[in-house]
């Protein structure tokens, strides 16, 4: 079902509790731009939405007991800092295997720019499909396989609670292997900024709003 995912499912091994953020708002992601590796900084309502990200997350967790595991991209460290020193000091550890899907030649690019310059590339294949087939991209199999990888390192980890901080399309794999989706369905899911999602260990996801 999911391509290069040769190990056992990861949600068999993932222990509670693991919380999914994706970062902040960006200068990009403002001006509607697909960033994948590219870097671009936080804007004012993305700092805003790490501290409403942290002030859900304050009843749920103890810095004494969680660790944020943060994709390196600046864009994800800057949100875990400000969750992590909001939190009142959990500690953030960069998990490079959490790092945004590749899109090679697409990167910075808007949709209009892609279909300019690639006519008919994004419509060839099934909805939100086509960020794995980017010119001199990261394919689906590639994805999967270091997405597995962090999931279930999260998993191991020996603190109670793992906050990971990733991105739009990592986000959607990282649910979709922890549900055993289809990755067609995987690619529909949402990717909100206003809201994060808590893994049980059972095999369910909470969805949890912090509007602000």
């Amino acid at each position: 079902m999911w391509p290069g995912l040769t190990a056992p499912g990861p949600s068999a091994t993932t222990r509670p509790m693991i919380y999914l953020l994706r970062h902040g708002q960006t200068e990009y992601n403002a001006e509607g731009r697909y960033q994948g590796r590219a870097e671009s900084s936080l804007t004012e309502r993305g700092r805003a939405q790490a501290l409403a990200y942290a002030a859900a997350l304050k009843p749920r967790v103890r810095a004494s007991e969680c660790v944020i595991l943060s994709s390196p991209l600046s864009r994800a460290r800057q949100t875990a800092a400000i969750v992590g020193e909001a939190l009142g000091g959990a500690p953030v550890v960069v998990e490079p295997d959490l790092t945004e899907l590749s899109l090679g030649a697409w990167e910075g690019r808007t949709a209009a720019e892609i279909d300019a310059g690639w006519p008919g590339a994004r419509d060839a294949v099934p909805r939100n499909m086509w960020f794995f087939h980017a010119p001199d991209g990261e394919d689906l199999a590639s994805a999967t396989r270091r997405v597995g990888r962090a999931l279930a390192a999260a998993g191991a980890r020996p603190e109670p609670v793992r906050i990971l901080v990733s991105h739009a399309v990592v986000g959607r794999l990282l649910r979709g292997i922890y549900l055993g989706l289809d990755p067609l369905k995987a690619a529909r899911l949402e990717i909100p900024q206003e809201a994060f999602f808590a893994l049980s260990g059972e095999g369910v996801i909470e969805r949890i709003a912090c509007p602000g």
